[in-house]
């Protein structure tokens, strides 16, 4: 099994009030995915987003840097909004990292937790599902054919066109499904024998059997080979082997939520509901080491999961704890879960 660290580069708010600058927070970004390199992380994972709470718009530049300085972690997309996004750029943007980095990029496509980039790139959301499929479907064939002849009702046609640079793999890139927990989405993946990367952020990660079940069964009933099957789960992830850290990490949590909760007409996020997801039941992956590779160890035992993206910036935690997160997580962690 793989081992993975997500981010999306969260701008925490200072004692001031003033949020931390971005430009901070992307060169933090970039000397962490190093020291992920070096203690022998797989994969790392980037999120988009465009709002004032996230520092990273554009993950494919700072995947590029991050390709310049390291030498064998995979490198992808966190997701790629690819609703909002240009199917052609985005091949092209993955095609560059990938030959960068020597055959280390990938791509997960979904629809994305907020809709900003929608009204920011003059697309309606009438037509968010049509987006999303129409785009896909084109992406893909960029992906497998050199020389594209598509069409589609949302995007203009395209006759015969080669798309350049092709990634290092003949040309492929490995491109994810994305997805929060939607039957029709976990379906359509499968058809399509597409890896599958489920987010499990809140709840109980037992209530997804079914929908991984489900993602196996329909994928083997499109005769794709067996043996290529990728599952994975992506969830707030933090290490700390000192029980202060993880007990200040709760503010640090609590502003990101309840941030976003706002907006959403959420509860504020209490003690008890961190405190009940750090639980052997919960879905929060934040606790010693030992607790951490206990979870994720169960993960593997009843999805049959063959990556783990541990999501470790929620609420801009300081640069020195991240980074011990990160080393405990490829030094202690993932020798125990492979």
């Amino acid at each position: 099994m793989e081992l993975g660290i997500g981010m999306f580069g969260d701008l925490g708010i200072g004692a001031g009030g003033k949020r931390k600058d971005a430009g901070e927070k992307i060169r933090e970004i970039v000397a962490q995915v190093k020291r992920m390199d070096e203690v022998g992380i797989d994969v790392f994972a980037l999120g988009e987003h465009h709002r004032p709470d996230y520092a990273v718009s554009s993950p494919e530049i700072v995947l590029a840097a991050a390709a310049s300085v390291t030498k064998n972690i995979k490198l992808a997309s966190g997701v790629t909004v690819l609703s909002s996004a240009e199917p052609v750029k985005v091949y092209q943007d993955f095609a560059t990292i990938d030959l960068i980095s020597d055959g280390r990029a990938e791509i997960f496509v979904g629809r994305g937790s907020f809709i900003e980039s929608f009204p920011l790139f003059g697309y309606s959301l009438n037509d968010y599902e049509a987006l999303f499929d129409e785009k896909l479907d084109l992406l893909l064939k960029i992906n497998a054919e050199e020389n594209v002849t598509w069409h589609g009702n949302l995007r203009a046609s395209m006759e015969n066109q080669t798309v350049y640079p092709r990634a290092k793999n003949k040309g492929k890139l490995p491109i994810w499904r994305a997805v929060g927990g939607t039957p029709q989405s976990v379906l359509s993946a499968a058809k399509l024998g597409m890896p599958l990367i489920v987010a499990i952020i809140g709840g109980m990660p037992i209530q997804f059997k079914n929908l991984i079940d489900f993602y196996k069964q329909e994928y083997r009933s499109a005769g794709h080979p067996e043996e290529e099957m990728q599952i994975a789960i992506h969830s707030h992830t933090f290490v700390s082997d000192e029980k202060s850290v993880i007990d200040g990490y709760f503010n640090n949590y609590k502003s990101q939520m309840d941030g976003i909760g706002r907006s959403r007409g959420w509860a504020p996020f209490t003690k008890m509901q961190y405190e009940g997801g750090r639980g052997k039941d919960g879905a929060l992956f934040i606790g010693n080491s030992s607790e951490v590779a206990d979870k994720i160890a169960y993960m593997k035992e009843i999805f049959g999961i063959t990556r783990f993206i541990g999501h470790m910036d929620v609420g801009d935690p300081a640069d020195d704890i991240m980074m011990k997160s990160i080393e405990l997580f490829g030094e202690k962690i993932a020798p125990q879960v492979r």
